[in-house]
């Protein structure tokens, strides 16, 4: 064979070669770039997505983001859900601090209390489920002993979320709640974003408009355990409220209208105390509004510290919102299994939710939830952690 000849066939399987690397390049390119059905920006996989299951013919994924210093959170579009928040103890390991299931299936049963969920379109409760705007009674869904709990039968916790944006250190999700949605008026658009910072805080951003005048209530309910679990309930802990004020309730936990004084009450958590240390004379254990702000502003405030001794983690709460809600896991009774296999009882976590008050629509001495066309619903809660020796 002529060198000439040699040279030719190796050319054309040089260039064989070549059209086949462009078209495998091509097709698997594609395969990012495709829409999905469930409204999902498409994100190159970077290491922070991972599939986390399917709803009907949505997908839902699970969404990584950390810092340098060992905060990392895990963001569903599922109900905008805080899957986990991993945070270093005193000894520089590792820990999930908050409750959780071990799969989608788990958040999707009809008992889950909320688990680190976004909630809405009205957090907490509302009085017989009806608010009166402008001389119209609105009625909505009863899910809570004749009243309204957390946006109804399929609030915002129910939902997929779409996802805007996602890199690192911050997801972006958004929702449109239409018209009528759980009875109430208005679309209403909502726009959250978790971010990691490099101070070692995980922020939650709220915003949302609306078309027509709605109540607009927005939180998130993540349940916390800072030893990790490896203390099965909260009641060592140390909690410290910032609050001179709080809301009491009835029987039926709807605020009776009144704003009373903390002082020299089993409420009384302004100097820190184990949470444990008098729950026993609050009926049921807390399920309470605490007053940050009487008034609204823009500005961040402290709200809350958390310290477990047995770890040293320590939690500082701070909002623009004007009350916290604090919950000690009162009615989780050993029934639901959470991550790893472990059975979730009775104060094995506490809820520590930023929010207007309760029932705020039908207590004209409440701060105000009512949002109109025009104007913006803007609250910002981060949650910074520190370790104590």
């Amino acid at each position: 064979m002529s060198i000439e000849r040699l040279i030719a066939i190796m050319k054309f399987h040089h260039l064989f070669f070549v059209i086949i690397f462009l078209i495998t390049a091509n097709f698997l390119s594609g395969c990012h770039s495709e829409p999905e059905k469930n409204n999902v920006i498409v994100i190159k996989e970077n290491g922070n997505r991972n599939y986390y299951g399917t709803i009907d013919k949505d997908t839902v994924y699970a969404y990584t983001m950390k810092n340098n210093k060992g905060l990392k959170a895990v963001i569903s579009n599922y109900g905008g859900t805080l899957l986990e928040l991993w945070t270093n103890d005193k000894s520089g390991i590792p820990g999930d601090i908050v409750l959780g299931y071990d799969s989608l299936s788990g958040y999707r049963q009809t008992m889950n209390p909320y688990f680190g969920a976004l909630v809405g379109r009205y957090a907490n409760r509302i009085n017989h489920g009806a608010f009166n705007i402008d001389g119209k009674t609105y009625t909505l869904a009863l899910n809570d002993h004749g009243n309204t709990l957390h946006g109804g039968l399929k609030g915002f916790d129910k939902v997929i979320w779409t996802v805007n944006s996602v890199n690192d250190s911050s997801v972006a999700l958004s929702y449109l709640s239409r018209d009528g949605e759980e009875g109430y008026p208005g679309n209403l658009n909502v726009k959250v974003v978790y971010t990691i910072t490099s101070r070692n805080e995980l922020t939650i951003d709220y915003t949302a408009l609306s078309d027509m005048k709605t109540p607009v209530n927005l939180t998130n309910h993540a349940y916390f355990n800072l030893s990790a679990e490896k203390d099965s309930t909260i009641l060592n802990e140390e909690l410290t409220i910032y609050a001179q004020k709080y809301t009491p309730v009835n029987a039926s936990l709807i605020p009776t209208g009144e704003i009373i004084k903390v002082r020299k009450t089993p409420m009384d958590f302004q100097e820190g105390k184990k949470i444990g240390k008098d729950i026993d004379q609050v009926k049921g254990g807390y399920d309470h509004n605490y007053v940050i702000k009487e008034k609204t502003d823009s500005g961040l405030q402290q709200a809350a510290r958390l310290y477990d001794p047995g770890s040293g983690r320590i939690m500082f709460v701070f909002t623009t919102q004007p009350g916290i809600q604090i919950y000690t896991g009162n009615f989780l009774d050993g029934t639901l299994t959470g991550t790893h296999g472990k059975k979730i009882v009775k104060h094995g976590a506490i809820c520590l939710e930023t929010q207007h008050f309760p029932d705020s629509p039908n207590q004209p001495s409440f701060p105000n939830t009512i949002l109109g066309p025009g104007q913006t619903f803007h609250e910002t809660t981060v949650y910074k952690f520190s370790v104590k020796p």
